[in-house]
């Protein structure tokens, strides 16, 4: 556990359940998912979109600074959702507050049409490499908010959100900034995106919404599933943190915990999570298993995924489980991003003092009340944090 708690005083998010925490919670107390069938490149797949009234504000966002016309959306996604965390606090710029968001794929679409470019014409635009790299989505947040402090952009694949919030407690605990926004941005809805994913033989298969027994594409936290499921969303999601301001708090961050294991393969992970017990059990150090009242999973909707999740949650929880759930199932998995769509889901768990059920999962027994929810994420190479929220 942290010696000294730190607060997240706003929370911000854009993914297929909307674009406000009372959109979200309204998204999340119903059993429908909100993933959709799409054609990508010459490919219908299920994917999770932005609702298209956001997708127009993005595309007012994009035309409304000459210099935002040629930013790939994954940055025009961590503006968008920076400006309304900032909407809710009286941060202003001379606090020089920091910013860590980071991403799993960075700019997909732009990557994608350069080298489309180049391999036709055998050169390039001008603008191909800056806005292409990944120090872009923070150091463009930086500019939009006209804060001085520092920018940080980073990946570390599907934790990509879960170290930014490590790294902003770093900064906030060592004395170096008093405030950061930290978080992730994803826009992986793109032909070789998608590709990669089916290459790897994770996806979901199925393909259509009629198909026999198809009334959820991820099956993500089915532990009894024989198919991989799969499916990606696009989203940005961003959190402010502070060591002070209690009264007005959403939650607190009371422990953190990260780990790696050895690599067997480049996209492995051990039967039972090694990774995910060694960070569960650094975050929950000095507290009772006993008081986790929810775990947020990362349970990606893969068969080993979600399976060695589980046994590393036995592990450290022996016969004493809590509630499971994840969001994976109802809005895609959002690489970079979903760690922090994860944490805003446990804020909301606690503030509303209900747990989200996945319908189609084991049924639990819901906790009288939510005091401490855990939650986790991992990325290829085994890299997996723990953060552990308190009311």
């Amino acid at each position: 556990m942290l010696k000294e708690p730190i607060h997240i005083t706003a929370i911000s998010s854009i993914s297929a359940l909307g674009n406000s925490l009372e959109e979200s919670w309204k998204a999340y107390e119903n059993n429908s998912h909100n993933l959709k069938e799409t054609i990508i490149g010459d490919s219908l797949v299920w994917t999770g979109n932005l609702p298209e009234l956001i997708a127009h504000e993005i595309a007012a966002l994009k035309t409304s600074d000459i210099k935002y016309k040629n930013l790939d959306t994954s940055v025009l996604y961590a503006i968008y959702a920076s400006r309304k965390a900032l909407e809710k606090l009286d941060w202003k710029t001379s606090d020089n507050f920091g910013v860590n968001i980071g991403s799993s794929r960075g700019a997909t679409t732009l990557f994608e049409n350069f080298h489309e470019e180049f391999l036709k014409n055998k050169n390039t635009s001008t603008l191909a490499s800056p806005t292409t790299t990944l120090g872009n989505i923070s150091s463009w947040v930086a500019h939009d908010l006209k804060t001085k402090g520092p920018d940080i952009s980073h990946s570390i694949t599907c934790s990509t959100a879960l170290h930014a919030v490590l790294n902003g407690i770093a900064w906030l605990q060592g004395g170096m900034a008093d405030k950061f926004l930290v978080g992730g941005s994803e826009a992986p809805l793109t032909p070789f995106t998608i590709a990669q994913m089916k290459a790897l033989k994770i996806y979901t298969s199925s393909v259509t919404s009629n198909e026999v027994g198809n009334s959820f594409p991820c099956r993500a936290l089915d532990f009894d599933k024989n198919k991989n499921s799969m499916v990606l969303g696009e989203a940005a999601s961003v959190a402010c943190l502070e060591k002070g301001n209690k009264e007005r708090a959403l939650a607190k961050i009371i422990g953190i915990g990260y780990a790696t294991e050895p690599l067997a393969h480049n996209v492995s992970i051990s039967t039972d999570a090694t990774c995910f017990q060694d960070s569960m059990r650094m975050a929950l150090y000095g507290l009772n298993t006993d008081d986790i009242d929810a775990v947020v999973m990362h349970a990606p909707g893969t068969i080993k995924g979600d399976l060695s999740e589980f046994k590393a949650v036995k592990k450290i929880f022996c016969n004493k489980i809590p509630f499971l759930t994840t969001n994976k199932w109802k809005v895609g998995h959002t690489f970079g991003a979903s760690g922090m769509l994860s944490i805003e889901m446990a804020v909301l768990m606690l503030q509303n003092q209900k747990v989200i059920s996945v319908p189609f999962a084991q049924k639990q027994e819901s906790p009288k009340s939510i005091k401490n929810v855990l939650i986790n994420a991992v990325g290829f190479g085994g890299n997996a944090v723990s953060i552990l929220l308190s009311k």
